[in-house]
């Protein structure tokens, strides 16, 4: 393998062998002016990640513009190390690990497979199809609520997965965020804190402002104090990085939704989730909305959001003599208590609840 395959794969072994060979000592790294733009390069990549999602490709058309892309790879571990917020470490390892999706799509298989490889994950192709050991599978999946991640609907010969590049990627995505999560933050001395100085005292305020972002009472004129017990559990497990059901999902954009929340909202909302998928979220959210499909849905009435067991500690309102009976009907009574609760729910979408759109990733 060439420089450029570890400068766009710098979480590789192979690449940690390869930063070796330079010679670049830690001490180098953080003080050594030569690997300014390195150390520069690191910050932008935990910047990207918290901004955007994503690492975004720059210029590597020179082994100099490689040696510090790779470089920058550790630079960016010490950096969301030392800030120390697990806000961060999710987000950035949600951001290495959709870049690293994203150029699998494209990539020759065998380079795929040993990306795979590296990860820990047992793979082999089939013509244009790669297969993985159902056991990697499944526990790369599982947290992926989607029915179409479930065993049930994959193929499935001689103990492995038949899985399209695409979707093989989606996997190797897991097996990334799953393992820089466990693996940040660092331990980390002064010597380092110090060295990143200015740049670290900025990364930290970035990662207070966007993770306030993220809080539940940021959503403008909406209250969030008056929303049902079963809204306020669904967003605490958004903001906690937990994954929720599909159907959790589909109720809560939904119910955002009718209660005046963007599309930009809602889709911020679930950036947190290990699951998180920046276009296919925006897709199914817009979906849900009407912006795509021409239907606005409204979440489940509360006898459904029962059966889907995703009714979350009903409290007294909830079991009041004349029974809540939808989630909207709560939010409006307690942001207008003097009116009396409507009578029917509202009206349900055009769809049937067995069609609901697959909620978002």
């Amino acid at each position: 393998m060439d420089s450029l395959h570890f400068a766009k794969y710098p979480f590789l072994k192979d690449a940690a062998e390869y930063l070796k060979d330079q010679g670049v000592t830690l001490e180098e790294l953080l003080a050594h002016d030569v690997y300014r733009p390195a150390r520069t390069r690191g910050k932008l990549r935990v910047i990207d990640a918290l901004e955007d999602g994503v690492i975004h490709l720059r210029p590597m058309g020179s082994p100099v513009e490689r040696l510090e892309e790779v470089l920058s790879y550790p630079m960016a571990r010490m950096f969301v190390s030392c800030v120390g917020d697990r806000f961060l470490v999710r987000r950035y390892a949600l951001a290495e690990g959709v870049a690293m999706c994203e150029r699998l799509e494209k990539e020759e298989l065998e380079i795929v497979e040993d990306v795979a490889y590296q990860l820990g994950v047992r793979s082999s192709t089939d013509g244009d199809d790669l297969r993985m050991h159902f056991s990697d599978y499944l526990r790369f999946t599982s947290r992926m609520r989607s029915k179409e991640w479930k065993l049930v609907n994959t193929e499935v010969k001689n103990g492995r997965v038949t899985l399209t590049q695409t979707k093989f990627a989606r996997v190797l995505q897991q097996a990334l965020q799953d393992r820089i999560e466990a693996e940040l933050p660092l331990p980390v001395n002064d010597t380092i804190v110090k060295a990143l100085g200015e740049d670290l005292r900025e990364l930290k305020d970035r990662t207070a402002v966007k993770r306030d972002q993220f809080k539940a009472n940021d959503f403008g004129k909406v209250s969030v104090e008056n929303f049902p017990p079963c809204m306020k559990h669904l967003i605490g497990m958004s903001q906690a990085g937990e994954n929720m059901p599909h159907s959790g999902r589909f109720s809560l954009v939904a119910f955002l939704h009718s209660i005046g929340l963007s599309s930009d909202d809602i889709l911020a909302l679930f950036a947190t989730s290990p699951d998180f998928d920046v276009s296919k979220t925006k897709y199914q959210v817009d979906h849900i909305t009407g912006e795509t499909s021409g239907t606005e849905y409204t979440p489940p009435e509360c006898s459904t959001m029962k059966s889907y067991g995703i009714c979350f500690n009903p409290d007294n309102l909830c079991n009041s003599r004349y029974p809540i009976k939808h989630p909207l009907n709560y939010y409006r009574i307690k942001n207008n208590p003097r009116k009396p609760a409507p009578k029917k729910g509202p009206k349900a979408a055009p769809s049937s609840r067995s069609s609901e759109p697959a909620a978002p990733q």
